[in-house]
């Protein structure tokens, strides 16, 4: 035996083992729940959320509140961990619903440039036409969701079952609120559902409604920290899924 067919006998098994995986996710799957940025879309792929945490940070700065941050929270270059630190601080408040308003507005203006995930709209399509169900569970505005999916051609297949950030700020996932929301709502069991995510948190999320769940990663980095999180099944392209589909039609 040579040592190139040890190395590679590996890795043939374990892309055996990752699409049967992958199949046995899609024909379980009765309903799937989509988070938004990263496998439906790039949302901040023309006006970068780095940008819109410093403008945020730099609003309530100008407000007097510079002491209302910590340095790695100003730092961060997440809107949603300025957005979080502050209803830690003030929940309720109407400092909090002013600054989700400020996020939502601008996360409004980045639909106009967000960037279609390959593969994303014909899976869409693909899955609700086959007779499953669709829902959205996500962190972001649900009025930004509607008006992305719109803009595709695609709310149809959702709607409306769009569930995103409500003032409840401390139910944003990791917290399995939207997705339990969505399972609610559409009389889903959790076994029966199928959650789509790009980041460690959808998957805890997940986790904790009890769904199981397929990790998207566009880069390697990104499948490190699904992995590192947990995540046994992960795809760098939807691809793969949309064949699957199809093959289960």
């Amino acid at each position: 035996m040579t040592s190139d067919t040890t190395q590679t006998e590996p890795v043939t098994s374990e892309t055996e083992n990752e699409t049967e995986q992958l199949r046995d996710l899609i024909t379980r799957a009765r309903v799937v729940l989509w988070d938004f940025d990263g496998p439906i879309c790039r949302l901040f792929a023309g006006h970068k959320a780095e940008r819109v945490a410093i403008d945020l940070v730099d609003w309530l700065e100008g407000r007097g509140l510079h002491g209302l941050l910590t340095e790695e929270e100003r730092e961060s270059l997440d809107p949603h961990v300025v957005l979080r630190a502050v209803d830690r601080r003030h929940p309720g408040s109407d400092l909090v619903a002013e600054l989700e308003e400020r996020l939502t507005q601008e996360e409004l203006r980045a639909t106009s440039s967000a960037m279609p995930t390959a593969y994303a709209d014909p899976l869409i399509r693909t899955w609700s036409a086959v007779g499953s169900r669709l829902a959205i569970a996500t962190n972001n505005s649900p009025r930004v969701v509607r008006a992305y999916l719109n803009s595709r051609g695609l709310l149809s297949c959702f709607s409306p079952h769009i569930y995103g950030r409500t003032q409840d700020l401390h139910r944003l996932k990791p917290d399995p609120h939207c997705l339990n929301r969505a399972l609610n709502a559409m009389g889903a069991a959790p076994t029966s559902a199928l959650m789509i995510g790009d980041t460690p948190s959808d998957l805890v999320a997940a986790n904790s409604a009890g769904v199981p769940f397929l990790g998207y990663a566009r880069n390697d980095r990104k499948a490190k920290l699904l992995r590192e999180a947990g995540a046994t099944a992960v795809v760098d392209s939807l691809g793969s899924v949309l064949r699957g589909v199809r093959a289960q039609a």
